[in-house]
């Protein structure tokens, strides 16, 4: 398989969480949010294949805050394919993931929202950005989504979150978000009530 992982096999009636760090993490980073979330949750963590100034993340990007949209395009696709080929090795339901991205993490989990339909049962989002622009999403009706953002956010500004929601509400996704303010920094009060909207749908 073509990403560094962890997998922690857990209750299989349960959704899997895959976990998406933030730009310099790892694979492990985000295995306390999935613990957090779901304790009896199967976990899957996954580091991403391109480095940047020696730092981990799912995809390049131009400069900051601008993507690299051809390199995510193809990244998409390899998280996709990487999916596939995980569950088919570790057997866990292809159909029932639901995905947890902080930052870089989150962006490369909302490409897949907008790349391919039922790509992920639904999705927890923190601090994302718009992935695309003047891009069709496929028919997002099945599909819950929590964003996490920050009002005094200096890397993603709350017009981005809002734009985000507004967009996959668009195509048909229940959306739910959360505002803080502790810029963009994932607190204790943001994995509260992602763990709240969680326990509502799953």
């Amino acid at each position: 398989m073509n990403h560094q992982h962890i997998f922690k096999q857990g209750n299989p009636e349960r959704p899997l969480l895959l976990l998406l760090h933030g730009t310099g993490g790892t694979e492990h980073d985000l295995f306390f949010l999935g613990e957090a979330i779901d304790p009896e949750a199967s976990l899957l963590g996954v580091r991403g294949n391109v480095t940047e100034s020696g730092m981990n993340r799912y995809f390049r990007r131009l400069t900051e805050g601008v993507f690299d949209e051809n390199d995510l395009d193809y990244r998409t696709k390899e998280l996709i394919a990487f999916l596939d080929d995980a569950s088919a090795e570790y057997g866990f339901d292809r159909n029932n993931i639901v995905a947890i991205g902080y930052s870089n993490g989150a962006n490369i989990a909302g490409s897949m929202i907008y790349s391919f339909k039922d790509a992920v049962k639904g999705a927890i989002l923190h601090h994302p950005m718009v992935p695309f622009r003047n891009r069709q999403l496929p028919d997002l009706h099945s599909l819950p989504v929590f964003i996490g953002a920050g009002t005094n956010d200096p890397l993603c500004a709350p017009g981005e979150s809002t734009e985000l929601k507004a967009t996959l509400e668009g195509a048909g996704s229940d959306v739910s978000i959360y505002w803080g303010n502790a810029g963009h920094s994932l607190t204790n009060e943001e994995v509260v009530a992602a763990k709240a909207w969680y326990n509502k749908h799953f």
